[in-house]
């Protein structure tokens, strides 16, 4: 099957550091959504690359989705996070966006037992996504990022 990182081009490339074998137990769809609000926002706030990781740390599926734009300043990162929030430098950039994208893949991390934060970084902004990982993928299973 495809790895969502492809399903669409983007304006940057996409680096990908994937640990193999993580899998959680999830919704699908609504895992999918999370993952590309999070992929369109580094999109958006990025220079030439984002870099999107998973790794397995203690029984929790790491996903870390980064960009090398200019990002978000540690006064502001909750904000982002706020249904119809938009900072100042995203409407300079870009001036689409309803500011739903955030918020709703937040939810979604909740609505999966984990969360979803915006940490620190050497460059740009870094999304932080925690869920419960499985040992053992039960048989319908879904796979994040790799395969939809």
């Amino acid at each position: 099957m495809p790895c969502e990182l492809d399903r669409r081009p983007r304006r940057v490339a996409v680096l990908r550091h994937l640990a193999p074998g993580v899998v959680i137990n999830g919704e699908r769809i609504g895992l999918t959504r999370l993952l590309n609000n999070l992929l369109d926002n580094a999109e958006r706030h990025a220079d030439t690359t984002i870099t999107v990781t998973l790794t397995l740390q203690a029984g929790t599926a790491v996903l870390e989705v980064c960009d090398d734009g200019e990002g978000v300043a540690p006064d502001q990162r909750e904000i982002v996070f706020q249904r119809f929030a938009r900072l100042e430098a995203s409407r300079q950039r870009d001036a689409g966006g309803t500011g739903l994208g955030l918020p709703i893949a937040r939810q979604i991390a909740e609505t999966h037992g984990g969360t979803l934060t915006l940490e620190d970084s050497p460059r740009g902004a870094r999304f932080v996504l925690r869920v419960p990982a499985q040992t053992a993928p039960p048989p319908n299973h879904a796979h994040l990022p790799a395969e939809a």
